[in-house]
């Protein structure tokens, strides 16, 4: 399917359940990765060590003192990831969400988008998903298009002193980094635990 075979309009009133249940799958996808990511880091394996160690004087398995902490954790980072991407946020000032559309009708990619926090940081893109069915053919990209469009509209509108989006991808969504990189988007920061990042953020001057 190709891009031009898309459209983006606003999110209808019915088409909540199903978007839902596509953030869910999207964070989904890469929850375990990110978990992954995160625990293996030298401050992390030594927490978990140091938890583990305290826990044998406790517990009177030495597996379930080995293993309890590590649950735990990975609970903590998918919760985590689940109550901040996986719902919908409220309408901003940006309008939205957005809806990717095929020319059957299906809805097949999600786009939210919100101002930033100060004056000057521009747009920022808060939930950016496609259905694991219709993924590599061009719906992201579409939906990247469209949000860099609102965003150049909305600081026209609002007099801000340039154009700008911030698109936040977690660590392990390499092939979400590499197309922003391949849009002219920039890694800029981001934020993390323990001082590793988990969550990277591209921006780009509209």
């Amino acid at each position: 399917m190709a891009p031009s075979h898309l459209s983006v309009r606003e999110m209808r009133e019915d088409e909540k359940p199903l978007v839902l249940e596509m953030l869910k799958a999207g964070v989904k996808d890469t929850e375990n990765r990110v978990a992954l990511h995160a625990l293996t880091r030298p401050p992390a394996l030594l927490l978990l060590a140091a938890a583990s160690s305290g826990l044998r004087f406790v517990l009177a398995s030495f597996a379930l003192a080995l293993l309890l902490p590590v649950f735990l954790a990975v609970t903590a980072v998918k919760l985590g990831l689940r109550a901040r991407w996986g719902s919908l946020p409220p309408p901003g000032g940006l309008g939205g969400p957005w809806v990717a559309v095929r020319g059957s009708g299906d809805v097949c990619g999600v786009l939210a988008l919100a101002p930033g926090t100060n004056a000057g940081d521009g747009a920022r893109v808060t939930r950016l998903s496609v259905s694991r069915w219709h993924r590599r053919r061009g719906v992201g990209r579409r939906l990247l298009a469209f949000a860099e469009a609102r965003a150049r509209a909305w600081a026209g509108g609002m007099g801000e002193p340039r154009a700008r989006l911030v698109v936040p991808v977690a660590v392990a969504a390499w092939g979400v980094a590499g197309m922003l990189e391949g849009c002219g988007y920039q890694a800029e920061g981001g934020w993390g635990c323990l001082g590793y990042t988990l969550v990277r953020e591209f921006s780009k001057d509209l």
